[in-house]
């Protein structure tokens, strides 16, 4: 895994949940700008699954590693679909804490990828 494009993949997973919890605040429903945020971040973390799936090969704990890896591919849309469901001010506060979660996971993936055979 590149470590730049994961810490890249990090801070934009943070972003988007900086803006769904100001979105909260603000006691608005999710808009368009969350959506795109969510798909974004759902295409970054694919290409993510692709890189680190092409050298699955070093990792000590794969299960540990591809369990991490589903989780974050799973989180984006599962939040979509909850976040489209629930029409009050919770609908961002879910993808407030779906991104937070992806930011989270990633770091994990990290980790785990940095602990070598």
């Amino acid at each position: 895994m590149n470590g730049a494009y994961s810490g890249w993949l990090i801070g934009a997973a943070l972003l988007l949940a900086l803006a769904a919890v100001v979105t909260t605040v603000r006691n608005r429903p999710m808009g368009p700008v969350l959506l795109v945020g969510l798909g974004l971040l759902e295409i970054a973390v694919l290409a993510q699954a692709g890189f680190a799936l092409a050298g699955i090969g070093r990792v000590a704990e794969k299960a540990t590693f591809v369990g991490y890896l589903a989780g974050t591919v799973v989180i984006p849309p599962a939040a979509v679909w909850w976040g489209r469901a629930e029409r009050t001010r919770w609908g961002p506060g879910v993808i407030a804490v779906a991104a937070f979660t992806v930011a989270v996971m990633t770091g994990r993936l990290l980790q785990v990828w940095d602990m070598v055979l």
